[in-house]
């Protein structure tokens, strides 16, 4: 099982960091993009098993070398749902004050649903990143990296 959890987290790893480059270069070129949510997914749903199974190795009795390893393995699970909720949050940040959505035109709705959509992928974009660098350092003290 601990094979598992390792090969598991260098796919946290692999899978975070294409989310990441995907978001940025998507994000910087003002260019929404579909596949990006597909990857993001797979990437978060990656981060919730990754510490499922750590939990499992926990409980079954194998411990982590250095305790900070459970810090930075369960980071990820609250980065994504940090994230998540500062995504939630973006169309109201997006849309004036008093203006209703439904009453713009056609034009004024698809610019604000494109800067709706930016805001999303650059949080979720930073948050992908952050899980790659926790992923990264619960590797390192866990002795599997340098």
């Amino acid at each position: 099982m601990a094979d598992v959890h390792l090969a598991l987290g260098v796919t946290v790893l692999v899978l975070n960091l294409a989310t990441g480059v995907w978001g940025a270069v998507a994000w910087f070129q003002e260019r929404p993009s579909v596949g990006f949510w597909y990857v993001l997914r797979a990437a978060q749903a990656s981060v919730v098993v990754q510490v499922v199974l750590g939990v499992l190795l926990l409980v079954a009795g194998r411990e982590a070398e250095d305790p900070i390893h459970y810090m930075y393995g369960s980071a990820p699970l609250l980065v994504n749902l940090i994230a998540e909720g500062m995504r939630a949050g973006a169309a109201q940040r997006e849309l004036p004050e008093g203006v209703d959505f439904a009453t713009l035109g056609a034009t004024d709705q698809r610019t604000i649903a494109l800067r709706i959509v930016r805001r999303e992928m650059g949080v979720m974009t930073l948050g992908a990143l952050l899980i790659v660098a926790f992923a990264f350092r619960a590797a390192q003290v866990s002795g599997h990296l340098f």
